[in-house]
């Protein structure tokens, strides 16, 4: 993959983004919530979407077991550009919507219904909005979350499958 530009996303807050690409994950009801997840995040734009795959919790042990993820990465070319604020507000009320309920206890096994991470961003630019969304035109055109960087195996995979027409 070529070299990244990457910002910690406290930095980007105000910023205008255009295009996302997202990372969701279930290990509870997967094939209820990523539907309904892929379907309210069309209502925001042009969506793009990479094979589902299903993998081992990376933080179960023998003696702590939990169930597998289904992952899939998300590029989402948004009809109106918005903050990177509003668009985690709005990513955090769509996990609320498919019933995610974060961890309370200390040791519990989590059910997550819908797990929603900002991988990548474009930003609105004068020349991004000239081109009417790149859908990857070039990769560099791309800010990483730092935070979500290196990829998890599956986010690379993903990615790598849809950014496969960039350079």
């Amino acid at each position: 993959m070529a070299t990244l530009t990457q910002c910690a996303p406290e930095t980007l807050q105000a910023q205008s983004v255009v295009e996302v690409v997202l990372a969701l994950g279930s290990n509870y009801q997967a094939e209820k919530y990523l539907p309904l997840a892929r379907e309210s995040l069309a209502a925001l734009g042009e969506v793009k979407l990479s094979t589902a795959f299903q993998n081992p919790d990376f933080t179960a042990t023998t003696q702590l077991p939990k169930p597998d993820y289904t992952n899939q990465c998300v590029h989402l070319a948004l009809s109106t550009p918005m903050s990177l604020q509003q668009l985690q507000q709005t990513f955090k009320a769509l996990e609320g919507d498919c019933n995610r309920r974060r961890q309370t206890e200390p040791k519990q096994v989590r059910r997550v219904t819908m797990d929603i991470d900002i991988l990548m961003v474009r930003l609105a630019t004068i020349e991004n909005s000239l081109s009417k969304y790149s859908t990857f035109k070039s990769i560099s055109d791309w800010i990483v979350m730092a935070d979500r960087y290196p990829f998890k195996a599956h986010e690379e995979v993903g990615v790598k499958e849809l950014t496969a027409f960039a350079d």
